[in-house]
């Protein structure tokens, strides 16, 4: 973790928790928007015009909420646009680390070892962990914005002048009932998972692991098409897509969200497949990363050994 530009411990999954021993998350740090004239977005300052080539993404492939952005960079048509630098996928003493791993990038632009230096480029005085995604300036050499769910938002519109519209992901038709949801997804399932297998105490694992069946069971009830909303592919099922992906071979296991199985969910299951035969979808998964990832976190598993499987996720994606 970083204190005043510094790197002050060795990386840690639970940074914070509250006195009923409940995981909480770090919020984001950066929020500026690219828009397409470069004026000022929902949050932060203006001056980030939508221009090809101009940004670079930064992701880690085992990240659920990296995976949000890079699943909406190939549903917008954005990838030749905006490149990519994926980290290793084995957290390290000081985080997320570039390259020494088969699919993990050295970083190009400035040749760190370690994603915190660049937090700490852009902000000398930096305190918090340095976390994926981060959409970079390449202009002026500064993030643009490091929160998941602002980037997905800005994928959706700020290219329209560059790359085809559609698909809408947050269609005005439907902007009330995804407003709705999302949080409850969020809340539940998406930071549920993590709430469950970083729980410091019984109590709070309960809740946590009550919630993400809840809505798991939810979401099989009432869903009736291939996507959430019907039809429509929207930002909701990516946020949904990417924790149930990892669940059979991550979060059952190694979080102990092991009540079920998503094998055992036959509408979302079909949700998965559906999103997997969209157009660059599969690649954005990379279940090598997922695994050695989850599992190399020391404080859940000391000894590091991961799992073989499961098959009929092997299978889904193959």
């Amino acid at each position: 973790m970083l204190v005043d530009g510094k790197w002050t411990s060795d990386w840690q999954p639970v940074q914070k928790a509250d006195e009923k021993g409940r995981f909480v998350r770090q919020t984001s740090s950066f929020r500026n928007w690219i828009t397409p004239d470069g004026s000022a977005g929902p949050t932060g300052t203006g001056g980030f015009k939508a221009e090809a080539g101009r940004y670079r993404l930064y992701v880690a492939l085992i990240c659920p909420w990296a995976s949000r952005t890079l699943i909406a960079r190939a549903l917008k048509g954005l990838t030749e646009v905006i490149p990519v630098t994926v980290v290793n996928p084995t957290l390290t003493d000081q985080g997320w680390q570039f390259g020494g791993y088969d699919g993990a990038d050295s970083d190009p632009l400035h040749g760190a070892a370690y994603m915190h230096e660049l937090y700490t480029r852009a902000d000398p005085s930096f305190t918090g962990r340095a976390t994926v995604p981060v959409l970079w300036d390449t202009h002026t050499d500064t993030p643009v914005n490091n929160e998941s769910a602002d980037i997905v938002r800005m994928f959706d519109t700020a290219f329209d002048g560059i790359v085809p519209p559609t698909p809408r992901l947050y269609p005005d038709t439907l902007a009330d009932k995804i407003d709705a949801l999302n949080p409850r997804i969020y809340d539940q399932l998406n930071n549920g998972v993590y709430k469950a297998g970083f729980a410091s105490s019984q109590q709070a694992y309960d809740e946590a692991v009550s919630g993400v069946f809840d809505m798991l069971d939810e979401l099989e009830d009432t869903m009736d098409g291939p996507f959430v909303f019907g039809p429509q592919v929207t930002e909701t099922d990516i946020r949904l897509f990417v924790t149930l992906i990892r669940f059979d071979a991550a979060y059952h296991g190694i979080f102990k969200c092991n009540r079920a199985q998503i094998a055992d969910y036959p509408r979302l299951t079909a949700q998965m497949k559906a999103m997997l035969a969209l157009p660059g979808v599969r690649e954005t998964v990379n279940m090598d990363h997922i695994t050695r990832g989850y599992y190399s976190i020391k404080a859940l598993n000391p000894t590091r050994i991961r799992p073989t499987g499961p098959a009929h996720v092997e299978a889904l994606l193959a």
